[in-house]
């Protein structure tokens, strides 16, 4: 009976051959209660590469916290960028360490190194690579629209769209998810975060 009071979500990430879109719906359910509207599940963890999260708020929050630092830290030691790569396995050891009391969130890290990169964790840090990616309790429903409609080639004006078409398609029948879509785009010129009420 534990699963009826798991939180669900809506988040998505998509390859492009520019770029990297990253997208999350706004609810924050928790069993049948709506906790907020107003959830951000995106995150930027450097200029270049970002998280979407799907599961506990707080579990997200401190594990994107603890990224960033960590991340931080090894750019300055070394003068190096990261790359997402680096990024996703650093989270993983992250959560692998705590599987015995294990941070409930799945994540999507996704960036740009030499070339775009996506890759997927699960709560006991699971890391597997891949070009477009759904999780959270919307994952079935938006994943069938991305797989149907995925393109190696595609822009990121498109795996925008893309992103937004998989997560709206999950809101119209998953009751955990809706209020609103967070698109996290980075691309070689940076990221920036948009917001598409819905």
């Amino acid at each position: 009976m534990m699963l009826q009071y798991f939180p669900g979500a809506t988040v998505v990430g998509i390859v492009a051959k520019d770029g990297v879109v990253l997208g999350a719906e706004r609810r924050y359910a928790y069993g049948n209660y709506v906790v907020s509207k107003n959830t951000i599940k995106v995150f930027k963890i450097t200029e270049t590469i970002g998280a979407a999260c799907a599961g506990m708020v707080g579990d997200m929050q401190v594990l994107v916290k603890t990224v960033q630092s960590i991340i931080k830290r090894k750019e300055i030691e070394t003068g190096k960028k990261m790359n997402p790569n680096n990024v996703a396995k650093v989270m993983s050891v992250l959560m692998f360490e705590n599987r015995m009391f294990p941070l409930l969130t799945q994540v999507i890290v996704g960036g740009i190194g030499e070339k775009p990169e996506l890759y997927v964790l699960d709560p006991l840090g699971s890391l597997i690579p891949d070009k477009y990616a759904a999780v959270g309790s919307g994952e079935e429903i938006a994943i069938g629209v991305i797989e149907n409609e995925y393109k190696e080639d595609m822009s990121v004006e498109e795996a925008k769209n893309l992103a937004l078409r998989g997560i709206k398609s999950a809101l119209k029948r998953d009751a955990s998810s809706g209020d609103g879509v967070d698109l996290l785009v980075i691309t070689n010129s940076g990221s920036k975060i948009e917001y598409v009420p819905i």
